[in-house]
């Protein structure tokens, strides 16, 4: 999986940079909503447990029935609260319209210029 991340340049040259970390947060979340996993892959933080934290939520959706993808897919992203911690770090807490009883607080890094997804901040330790 990491071989076929890092090999995978050809496809993440149509995605556009984050501006800043909201928007970041924002298409990670849509394209993993939506099973478009090459875009999802061009916003994450590229590390070793977000690659294979990647790639079980990627199992997880393959597992999930037409009905519940298509809700997904129709589901609008509310925001409950953008905290930055720093000038590179911010905490993105929101819901979706398909599951709206679980909030999920995603963190965005900013690295060199690109805003990133840190997938490790959803486990729960």
């Amino acid at each position: 999986m990491l071989a076929a991340l890092s090999c995978n340049s050809g496809g993440e040259e149509e995605f556009k940079k984050a501006e800043n970390a909201q928007e970041a947060g924002t298409q990670f979340i849509r394209a993993s909503l939506d099973g478009d996993y090459d875009k999802a892959a061009f916003y994450l933080l590229k590390d070793s447990t977000n690659l294979l934290l990647f790639e079980k939520q990627q199992a997880n959706y393959k597992q999930l029935s037409s009905k519940e993808k298509s809700q997904y897919k129709s589901a609008a992203i509310r925001p409950v609260a953008i905290t930055s911690e720093n000038d590179s770090t911010v905490q993105y807490n929101y819901y979706h319209t398909s599951n709206p009883a679980d909030t999920t607080t995603l963190r965005i890094v900013r690295r060199q210029d690109s805003w990133l997804v840190d997938l490790k901040s959803v486990i729960k330790m």
